[in-house]
Formats: C-alpha cells, sequence, structure tokens
C-alpha cells in the first residue's frame, strides 16, 4: 500500500513533537566515531564500518548485544561538554526534522558515576537541554526512566529525584530495558511516587513481550503513554480500553523491524492501531543504532501504510496532545499543523531517505 508521494506534502515541515527518543541513543553516528577516538574508547566494528548494526532482540542473546552496544556507545561520554554537544544536535536534529517538541529519556544512573552522582547528572542533563533549547527553538521535556532489570528500590530513588525537577524540566517518569527480565508491576511504587509528583507515566510495554505487560503497565503503573505498545493488537479487548482511556502508544517503527518485532515496515500494525482508534505518536527510539530519525517514521507510515497527508496530520496532532508541552507551544504546533495541511501539496521537497535508514530492509 503506497500513497502518492508525487503529489505529497513535505514530512519534513510537517510540524510534530518527540516523544520517544533514548539519550544516548540520539547521539549522531558521526559524534560518536569523533568521542570515541578522542577519548580512546574502542568500537567494534558493528559500530563503524558495519553501522547501522544488523540486530535482533526477541532471543535474550539478541537483547544482550543490543544493550552492548548500546553501553558501548554510551561509555564515548566521558565528559560534561559531550553532554552539551549531544543535546545541542540532537535538538539541531529534531529542528531539522519538523519537530517542535522532544521528550528525551534517560537513566541517570547509567551517566552518574562519571558525572558525581545521580542529582548531579540529573542537573547537568537538565542545563544542556536548556542551552539547546535556547540555541534551536526547540522545546526539550526530560524522562527520567527506571531500569527494569535493576532492582524495583532503584526505581523508587530515581521517582523521588524526578520528582524534585517536575516543573523545571522533568516531564515524566519512565521504565525501559528488557520486558523479559522485569515486571511491570514490581515497579507500582515508584510510578505511584511519580504521578503524585505531577509526572506522566510512560512506561515501555508491548515490545517484545505480548499484552499482558501493556495491561500491567495500565493497570498497576497508570501509564498515560505505553512506550511501543504495538502488540496490543493481539488483544481486541485491551486496545479498546486504550482508545477508550486515551493512552498514547510510542510506535516506533523502523526500531520495531531493527530488532525483530516485526518482519518489515509494513508488518508493524501501524494502520491497524490507528483505524482502532489509537492514538500514535511515532518515534525514532534510538538512531544512532537503528539508522534513521523522526522523519523517516512518517515516511514509513506514508509509504508502507498508505497514509494520507490528512492522516499523516493527525499522527502529528497525536504527539502535540500526547506531550507534556506546555500550553502555548501545543497551540502554536497544532495551529501550524492546520497550516500544513491546508497548504497546496506539491513534490516531496528535502533529502530524501535511503534503504540505509531502516536496517534489515538493504
Amino acid at each position: 500500500m503506497e500513497a502518492d508521494v508525487t503529489t505529497a506534502r513535505s514530512i519534513r515541515a510537517l510540524p510534530k513533537a518527540h516523544l520517544h527518543l533514548h539519550f544516548t541513543g540520539s547521539m549522531r553516528h558521526s559524534t560518536l566515531v569523533e568521542l570515541a577516538g578522542r577519548h580512546g574508547v574502542h568500537l567494534p566494528d558493528a559500530l563503524v564500518e558495519d553501522w547501522p548494526p544488523r540486530l535482533r532482540a526477541t532471543d535474550e542473546r539478541g537483547w544482550f548485544r543490543f544493550q552492548r552496544l548500546y553501553d558501548i556507545a554510551r561509555s564515548v561520554l566521558r565528559e560534561p561538554q559531550d553532554v552539551y554537544r549531544l543535546l545541542r544536535e540532537a535538538a539541531e536534529d529534531e529542528a531539522a526534522e519538523g519537530s517542535g517538541w522532544l521528550e528525551i529519556q534517560v537513566d541517570p544512573s547509567g551517566y552518574a558515576g562519571r558525572f558525581g552522582g545521580l542529582t548531579p547528572t540529573v542537573e547537568l542533563v537538565l542545563d544542556a537541554a536548556r542551552r539547546a533549547e535556547a540555541a534551536t527553538g526547540v522545546g526539550i521535556g526530560v524522562v527520567i526512566a527506571a531500569n527494569r532489570t535493576k532492582h524495583p528500590l532503584d526505581a523508587k530513588t530515581l521517582a523521588r529525584l524526578a520528582v524534585r525537577y517536575a516543573g523545571r524540566g522533568v516531564v515524566g517518569f519512565g521504565l525501559s530495558n528488557d520486558e523479559r527480565r522485569g515486571r511491570a508491576y514490581e515497579f507500582e511504587g515508584a510510578f505511584r511516587i511519580a504521578r503524585r509528583g505531577g509526572l506522566l507515566s510512560t512506561p515501555h510495554g508491548g515490545e517484545l513481550v505480548g499484552p499482558a505487560s501493556i495491561r500491567e503497565c495500565l493497570e498497576f503503573l497508570g501509564a498515560d503513554r505505553i512506550g511501543h505498545g504495538v502488540r496490543a493488537v493481539e488483544d481486541r479487548r485491551l486496545l479498546e480500553r486504550i482508545v477508550e482511556r486515551e493512552i498514547t502508544l510510542e510506535v516506533c517503527p523502523a526500531s520495531n523491524v531493527a530488532l525483530g518485532v516485526a518482519p518489515s515496515a509494513a508488518a508493524v500494525p501501524v494502520r491497524e492501531l490507528f483505524e482502532a482508534g489509537a492514538r500514535l505518536a511515532l518515534g525514532a527510539d534510538d538512531p544512532l543504532l537503528f539508522g534513521s530519525r523522526l522523519a523517516r517514521q512518517y515516511e514509513l507510515a506514508r509509504t508502507e501504510h498508505g497514509f494520507t497527508d490528512a492522516e499523516l496530520a493527525e499522527l502529528a496532532r497525536a504527539s502535540v496532545r500526547g506531550s507534556a508541552a506546555p500550553e502555548d507551544v501545543r497551540k502554536r504546533l497544532l495551529d501550524d499543523i492546520d497550516a500544513w495541511l491546508a497548504a497546496p501539496a506539491g513534490r516531496v521537497s528535502g533529502p530524501r531517505s535511503t534503504a540505509l535508514d531502516v536496517p534489515g530492509g538493504r
């Protein structure tokens, strides 16, 4: 199923919000290589000559390899100036992709050892976000994420820390890493702290594990959004509940293909979820490892699922409505989406993506 892209509007010109982007995973590949050379970090071939790496995380061995590559990439962030650079470049890339609001997810415990502890790490990230916002005009909110492979008490520590910075740049509390190694209900206490502190609940669920994972995120974590959530299509009653409660699903098509969740971009159930009435916010997840950024996800919706410009505009609206953006930013973006759709359609402008953007699809 393909839309006619010869008369379609530019996807990069479509205003949108980006709600599913991980901190290290947002790094430019060129920056990774440069920082590795500067700090003496050896990069495996999968992060240099064979980039983007061929990944598959549907078994524990595959997830371990994915996590190992992510950890190696994270290790190149050695100095505060590296963090400032990462967030500035991430915001510049978001601006180029048409994103006016970014929510970037970070587990500060993964960086605390080299930046003086959890609190100094969070303050560094927030200051870097403020500077990147000022430099680019892209609004940035930070989601503090717990690691589901660690003890729930660690998650409570992070939740309390996140609440301390609610209203000062931290907008949500998440839960990431391998669903098979940590059940959502075990983190109920941490999410209770975060929700009482006014933060959005944004756990991952329904990526590597089926509908039961999503159900736990709803029942025990009070999820406002679900990271991924594509496996909801396997349980019609669950999907109806998601629609009824207006839960936003952060769907990441290229990521789903790269990790083996779906065999192809066409098999990611974007159309099925959309037609069921679910709110979908497309996300790039980890561009550093998957090789594509936000605009490419919208291109896949257009080319692989036949989304019209009006439907793409609705995806963009859902991303804004599901965000924690301030009201003035939300209104501006929604007005600009309407203006994008009202403008005459023309030949797609700007750089076109290549097969490299979808690992495994070359």
